[in-house]
């Protein structure tokens, strides 16, 4: 393949990631039970954030005060406003903006408001497994609905203990980017069945080429609706914490706000997650461009290897954000297991496998890092796959 460009910014380079808390490289045993495997998991990326956001970190960290903080300020909500202003046409009423530590938190004290033990709170499958934590830790019933069938997703709304639609937009793992129809479909479904909606979109920034992302904002309607978010996914900085929403209705977004302020005790922001989140959306478009070009480079590498190796799996790449879903059913892989253990024993690679998200048969691959280690994963899951095959 052709040479990528990527103007100033060198996502070629590795960084070396081990010895510094991080979940993906030094947590790997974790979850996979071995040491030192290469991985290729959880979703933050291997490289280094935008400049922009380094120098404005540097600048708040030389300053060497770091009381308690605020987030209701211009800096911060007209940064947002300018964001989705620029990014995404559209414009939004500040005042219905709330931050939070985590979108997961936000979707928690979400579910809490609005449903109670037992009741059904709706999902697309293949299901992140944030969500089906959050809401099973919770006590509530997850009611899943393949992605993109209607009629399961509108018999499942119109159950009477159907409170909350969990929307993942983009959605993770696929990487599906919901069109307005789809969008403004399921709105009018939550209301007229009177469930109430949470837009995750926090994958968002990262569609590629010929996709348009549609906020949640544009489609809502009169029901209870929020949209959670945050600009760590895109400019990979989610050991700041912190994360944004916007909630429709004035009485739920006070209610929010009390819950926050008062029973989680999260009156105080991260300053930092602030000064990051102000420089990424006022400075950070270019370098976000130029690292969704670098991945989007990444997922056509992985669909001519796959489709030179294992063309009977007819991938591509999907519609948005770094992560391969890939479906190696039509490969012969039955066993999930079977296709861990090689990698994991014989390749030495973590992958995550497609039973965490409720699709057995499924990998899903982070490709969000410098070319060299998504050859070394994709040639080390063609030899795998052809040792556990059978067909």
């Amino acid at each position: 393949m052709a040479e990528q460009q990527h103007g100033p910014y060198d996502f070629d380079t590795t960084v070396d990631r081990r010895g510094t808390w991080c979940v993906q490289w030094d947590g790997v045993a974790d979850r996979f039970g071995v040491d030192g495997l290469l991985p290729f998991t959880i979703s933050d990326m291997d490289f280094t954030t935008a400049p922009e956001v380094l120098a404005a970190l540097r600048a708040r960290v030389e300053h060497g005060v770091f009381g308690y903080t605020t987030w209701q300020q211009d800096d911060f909500l007209s940064a947002i406003a300018h964001w989705y202003a620029t990014r995404y046409g559209t414009g939004i009423d500040t005042r219905q903006l709330v931050y939070g530590p985590s979108v997961l938190s936000q979707l928690s004290q979400l579910l809490q408001m609005w449903t109670e033990p037992g009741d059904g709170v709706v999902v697309h499958t293949p299901t992140y497994d944030g969500f089906r934590k959050a809401i099973t830790g919770l006590g509530r019933e997850l009611r899943a609905v393949p992605v993109g069938d209607g009629e399961a997703l509108e018999r499942e709304l119109s159950r009477a203990d159907a409170k909350v639609l969990v929307v993942c937009s983009p959605h993770n793992p696929t990487g599906r980017v919901w069109t307005a129809d789809e969008l403004a479909r399921m709105a009018e479904r939550a209301e007229r069945h009177g469930v109430a909606v949470v837009s995750d979109e926090i994958h968002a920034d990262f569609v590629h080429e010929g996709q348009v992302h549609v906020p949640w904002t544009r489609v809502a309607g009169a029901g209870r609706w929020a949209v959670v978010s945050s600009g760590s996914k895109s400019f990979n900085f989610p050991a700041l914490t912190g994360s944004y929403g916007i909630i429709g209705d004035p009485a739920d977004r006070a209610e929010y706000l009390r819950r926050m302020q008062t029973a989680e005790g999260l009156a105080s922001p991260a300053v930092l997650s602030l000064t990051a989140h102000i420089a990424a959306y006022r400075e950070g478009a270019a370098w976000l461009d130029a690292v969704r070009a670098y991945v989007a480079g990444n997922l056509a590498y992985v669909a001519e290897r796959l489709s030179a190796d294992l063309p009977e799996l007819g991938w591509e790449p999907p519609q948005a954000g770094y992560l391969a879903w890939i479906d190696l059913r039509a490969a012969g892989v039955v066993d999930d297991e079977a296709l861990q253990r090689v990698l994991v024993e014989r390749e030495k690679v973590a992958v995550m496998g497609g039973a965490v998200y409720g699709a057995p048969g499924f990998v899903r691959l982070n490709v969000g890092c410098p070319r060299g280690k998504v050859e070394r994963g994709v040639e080390a899951l063609i030899r795998a796959v052809g040792a556990v095959r059978t067909v």
